[in-house]
């Protein structure tokens, strides 16, 4: 990593200072050595999902919730959905048994107060979710992604995911380096939506995507959700993105957050107005941006639909982390699943044809399903040596044959084959889009 001095949150920023910091804070090196998840989850009513959970309700368990002893982080989402951060693992079975304890805790509180957690992409059952949070960032974070139209309220009220979090890798090049990690990370990532796909519903009606969820993130403004030119050097290429992103707010000390129109952090930078930036500013700004494959120092695999069932988030983080972590694993991986970066076309991920079509249609295209069936295969080989338990492997491997082998995905459990929608042929059903 390269030598930073970072500046003080409150000290405000030239752009070269804003260019610098970003190179050093978002790609930490060193070897891959810690595994972490980010799991949301709706809360329902467990017998009659279609019922509306009041906002009272909600905040009640909330706070239940917060009196839990949790290894992990407990938020809440805009519409109400729980998220449960991981503490760094050293391993993935630590990951596993802290998150599966904790959501355990969870569980049972919810169960007590007669809910329960739901696992999908979108949620199938509610009408538009209200927003149950009303803080100034929310506020303006609403007024800004609705200048893009309906997407951005659905992505924060009703949409929930699976995100992986692993080390950036060695300085060094290699199967382990950090610029093959993120080559391949984004590599990996149409194959991931389309094998985990669960969101074939929103809002009650069927919308002709096998993950809804990762349409609706397609659809915020053209910067925000977009991974940056990946044929470059990750850090400057990430750098020049973020810099060139548009501001989503800023932030105020009373009253609402201003949300400009059009400005970009750069401008920002060079402008000083409506008044001068800050560390603090760059850093929240980066909270802000959306793209697949998020660094954070760490890299966060954003991609992932939540997974149905108790335990059915353990595959994605299983499959993930041995793809990535094994450098066996990583390097075959790499030459499967390399060459699809070539087909994403100058649009870029998550906008490109082949990410629009892992989202549509899942493992029924072929090239998909081809790239998931050989992933799965080397992730089944890999997960001994990572330390996978014979339960992970087991869950992978059943996931392997009732869906990856047979050309599906969770969604597919939710569609008729009588639409066509259910085996990737005929007509769509109405597209969120419109």
């Amino acid at each position: 990593m390269p030598p930073c001095d970072l500046p003080e949150s409150g000290t405000p920023l030239s752009e070269d200072e804003a260019e610098d910091l970003l190179r050093c804070i978002c790609f930490k090196t060193g070897p891959p050595r810690t595994t972490g998840v980010e799991l949301e989850w709706f809360v329902h009513e467990p017998h009659v999902p279609q019922l509306t959970v009041s906002p009272d309700r909600l905040r009640t368990a909330f706070t239940r919730l917060r009196t839990l002893p949790l290894r992990s982080a407990l938020t809440v989402e805009p519409g109400g959905q729980l998220e449960l951060s991981s503490p760094p693992a050293a391993s993935l079975m630590e990951c596993v048994a802290t998150v599966s304890a904790d959501l355990a805790a969870v569980r049972g509180a919810l169960g007590g107060l007669g809910l329960t957690l739901a696992g999908f992409g979108t949620d199938p059952w509610q009408p538009p979710r209200a927003r149950l949070l009303r803080e100034p960032r929310y506020d303006a974070m609403e007024a800004y992604l609705d200048r893009s139209g309906p997407a951005g309220r659905a992505m924060m009220r009703d949409s929930a995911s699976v995100q992986v979090c692993l080390d950036a890798g060695h300085e060094e090049p290699g199967p382990l380096g950090f610029e093959r990690r993120w080559r391949l990370a984004h590599a990996l990532g149409p194959v991931l939506v389309a094998a985990f796909a669960n969101s074939p519903s929103l809002h009650g009606a069927r919308t002709g995507w096998r993950s809804t969820r990762q349409s609706l993130w397609s659809q915020l403004d053209p910067v925000r959700g977009m991974a940056p030119p990946l044929a470059g050097e990750p850090r400057a290429a990430w750098a020049a993105h973020a810099l060139d992103a548009p501001v989503m707010c800023v932030r105020g000390d009373e009253g609402p957050w201003a949300v400009p129109d059009g400005l970009t952090f750069r401008q920002w930078l060079r402008e000083g107005r409506p008044r001068a930036a800050t560390r603090a500013d760059l850093d929240y700004h980066l909270t802000t941006l959306f793209p697949p494959v998020r660094p954070r120092g760490h890299l966060e695999l954003r991609m992932i639909d939540a997974q149905s069932g108790e335990d059915g988030w353990i595959v994605p983080l299983a499959v993930t982390a041995a793809l990535l972590d094994d450098p066996e694993a990583a390097d075959a991986a790499y030459r499967t699943v390399g060459p699809l970066l070539d087909d994403t076309g100058p649009v870029g991920p998550p906008r490109d044809a082949l990410w629009t079509t892992a989202a549509r249609d899942g493992l029924a295209h072929p090239a998909l399903h081809a790239a998931a069936v050989s992933c799965f295969a080397l992730a089944l080989e890999a997960l001994p040596r990572i330390g996978a338990g014979p339960s992970v492997r087991d869950a992978v491997a059943a996931f392997h044959e009732r869906y990856v082998v047979r050309g599906r995905c969770p969604a597919d459990d939710h569609l008729s084959p009588m639409t066509g929608t259910g085996t990737g042929t005929g007509t769509p059903g109405k597209d969120v889009r419109t």
